[in-house]
């Protein structure tokens, strides 16, 4: 990518990324971008598919990650989902950790060069949790074990599923950072498509789409609320019609939606 300018080159940013599935691989997209322009990102908070990218950042293995997610297709993902034969989940989730372990090798999280924090939610608790010390993949299983689709992760002597639960857009843990800017990208933002004006024209979705609807409706309107309560100095939106939560073959698009979309948020705050 074209080395570029902004407002922000030079600047420490603390970057907050989001939960929503696939759409989560525009977080490449914009972190890329933040690097072309020269900011410098200290810190991550992450959610769900925002901690597993936020996490292999810190960690400095993005392009190897980036590589690998860009030469999926749809057969490999398919692939990747281990079916659990239990009653905690459709999928252990134990095939896709494996994978990222053998591309980025194990960390602990107080050990990388970049701040993380993952989020997760504590069903006992019935609260979310930060995780900033530990394993890396600990922190990011727990993060992304969304309820009915993965096994809940027991660690800790915790039962932890998803972040996006409680906090789909974690922008708590980076107040208590020294930065000078809080970018936050959420990953469920509004639409870029109207709907079509005939109801007769909208298919009644399966029960899996019926499912990641339903959890997205949920996490949209709490990641409002959070964006209303926090108020981070740049928010980028990816639309939450930009794919389904699956769809994880479009890597490559979507990456490059994420740095489209960051530049053009940046360049309106010039």
């Amino acid at each position: 990518m074209k080395k570029k300018s902004c407002q922000y080159s030079g600047k420490s940013v603390a970057l907050v990324l989001g939960s929503g599935g696939a759409r989560g691989l525009a977080h490449i997209g914009v972190i890329k971008y933040l690097q072309s322009v020269g900011v410098n990102i200290t810190y991550i908070s992450g959610c769900s598919m925002g901690a597993l990218v936020g996490g292999i950042f810190a960690a400095g293995e993005l392009e190897a990650y980036e590589t690998w997610a860009c030469a999926l297709e749809r057969k490999d993902v398919i692939g990747l989902l281990d079916l659990s034969f239990g009653r905690q989940g459709l999928f252990k989730g134990e095939r896709i950790i494996g994978a990222l372990r053998e591309i980025t090798g194990e960390h602990n999280i107080e050990d990388l060069e970049v701040g993380f924090t993952a989020v997760a939610t504590d069903l006992l608790e019935q609260r979310e949790i930060w995780l900033n010390s530990g394993p890396l993949f600990d922190a990011i299983r727990a993060s992304m074990a969304i309820p009915t689709i993965f096994t809940p992760w027991e660690y800790q002597g915790r039962i932890l599923v998803d972040g996006g639960l409680l906090n789909p857009l974690p922008i708590a843990p980076a107040l208590n950072h020294a930065t000078d800017f809080i970018i936050a990208v959420n990953a469920s933002g509004r639409r870029s498509r109207e709907l079509p004006e005939k109801k007769s024209e909208v298919a009644v979705p399966g029960i899996l789409d019926a499912m990641a609807m339903t959890l997205d409706t949920m996490q949209n309107a709490i990641a409002r609320l959070k964006l209303a309560a926090y108020s981070p100095d740049v928010v980028i939106e990816i639309p939450r019609d930009a794919c389904t939560s699956y769809e994880f073959y479009r890597a490559a698009e979507l990456i490059a939606l994420g740095a489209e979309i960051a530049e053009a948020r940046l360049a309106d705050q010039a």
